[in-house]
């Protein structure tokens, strides 16, 4: 297996931003990274997307501890972090998530009459929805009934 540690002080030399966007990876770990990209290397000063001002400023807050995280494993390169605000930038960074198999829901105990209106519905989709819509209108109405 290949030590990394030894390869990066050569990224440095050949490509520092490449480098830098690797270091942010591991320095920031799995929470942060799914809501930051890093951008580019202008000079000294990493630039990193974040999501929402939110983040923005709860990085701005961190920014010495991350700082000194990328100092440590790049070895200097990086002397400022700026955080710019760019949800897009961030969502099209992150893998798709996968689709969640769609589930087959029965209608519980549905009045006839709803049944066989749904039974005119040629398309299944809407059928479909047109039942969890009941469904989900005779639940909240007896809910409201037992309050």
């Amino acid at each position: 297996m290949i030590d990394v540690t030894r390869l990066l002080p050569k990224l440095v030399r050949a490509n520092p931003e490449l480098a830098a966007k690797l270091v942010w990876a591991q320095a920031v770990g799995e929470g942060l990274r799914r809501n930051t990209v890093p951008i580019r290397l202008d000079g000294k000063t990493l630039i990193v997307a974040v999501a929402d001002t939110l983040w923005q400023k709860q990085l701005e807050s961190m920014a010495g501890e991350l700082l000194a995280r990328i100092k440590n494993l790049l070895g200097g390169g990086v002397n400022e972090l700026v955080f710019r605000i760019a949800p897009s930038e961030v969502s099209r960074a992150q893998p798709p998530k996968p689709e969640e198999p769609r589930k087959e829901t029965r209608p519980k105990a549905l009045p006839t009459e709803l049944l066989f209106a749904a039974g005119s519905i040629a398309d299944e989709d809407l059928r479909a929805r047109f039942l969890r819509a009941a469904d989900n209108l005779i639940a909240r109405r007896d809910s409201h009934l037992d309050d």
